[in-house]
C-alpha cells in the first residue's frame, strides 16, 4: 500500500518526469502528512537524520528545503497566454539532492502543480520537474528555498564530505563527476567491488544489527 502505479512513461523524459512528480505530489495531497520530501532512486535516504532536521521546521509555514545545484537563480522565459514571453529567475533545489515542501505551501501550490497542472506548468518554462518546483514556489506562491548542506546530489564532489560528518547527512548519492566515480568516502564492511556506490556500507554504519551487515566479513 506504499506504492503507487501510475500511467507515466518510463522514459527519462522531460513530459514522463513532470507526469511522475504530479503523482507524487497528489498522493501527498490525498495523504494526512506534513511534509512531501521527493527524493531520486539512487539517493540514499537517512531518515533519522531526516526527521531531525523538519522537526526544526514548522509544516504549517511555508518551508521549502533542499540544496541548489547552481550557485545563481536559474533563469527561464515563460510563455505567456498571448504567445509572447517574459523572463524569469529563481532558485530550485535540485531533485537529484532531495528536497521537502511543508504541507501549508504545498497547498498554495495546487493550482499550478496539481494533476495535469503540473504539466502545463512545466511546458511553460521548459525545463525538467525540479526546476518547475522552484518556479511555482518562488514565481507564482512567493515563496524562496531555504538551502540546507545535508542534502546531496552527483552534481557536487561527495569525496568533500568529511567521512565524520556523513552519519549526520540527510542524503547521499553517487555517480560521474568530473569524469570520474563520484562516491562517499568511506572504508568497510564491503569492498569498492561489493558496494560500489558505499550505500551498503553507509547502511551498516547507521545500522550496524542488520542481518546482512553482520554476515559481511570482518564487521
Amino acid at each position: 500500500d506504499h506504492v503507487v502505479f501510475t500511467s507515466c512513461s518510463t522514459e527519462h523524459s522531460h513530459s514522463a518526469l513532470s507526469c511522475k512528480m504530479a503523482a507524487e505530489f497528489d498522493a501527498f495531497l490525498s495523504s494526512d502528512q506534513s511534509w512531501f520530501c521527493h527524493l531520486d532512486d539512487d539517493n540514499y535516504l537517512n531518515p533519522e537524520a531526516l526527521l531531525k532536521l523538519l522537526s526544526s521546521y514548522s509544516a504549517m509555514k511555508d518551508v521549502y528545503l533542499g540544496k541548489p545545484s547552481l550557485n545563481r537563480p536559474i533563469r527561464a522565459s515563460e510563455t505567456l497566454s498571448n504567445n509572447q514571453t517574459k523572463s524569469v529567475r529563481f532558485w530550485f533545489a535540485t531533485g537529484g539532492a532531495g528536497f521537502c515542501i511543508s504541507r501549508k505551501l504545498a497547498r498554495k501550490m495546487m493550482p499550478w502543480a496539481s494533476g495535469k497542472n503540473f504539466l502545463s506548468t512545466s511546458e511553460l518554462i521548459r525545463l525538467p520537474d525540479d526546476c518547475t518546483i522552484g518556479y511555482i514556489i518562488e514565481c507564482k506562491v512567493g515563496g524562496q528555498l531555504l538551502p540546507n548542506r545535508l542534502f546531496h546530489s552527483h552534481l557536487e564532489n561527495l569525496q568533500l564530505i568529511p567521512t565524520s560528518d556523513l552519519m549526520q547527512q540527510v542524503t547521499l548519492s553517487y555517480g560521474v563527476f568530473e569524469n570520474k566515480l563520484n562516491v562517499i568516502k568511506l572504508s568497510g564492511p564491503f569492498s569498492p567491488q561489493e558496494d560500489p556506490s558505499r550505500f551498503r556500507s553507509l547502511h551498516c554504519h547507521l545500522y550496524p544489527d542488520t542481518p546482512w551487515c553482520l554476515q559481511a566479513v570482518g564487521w
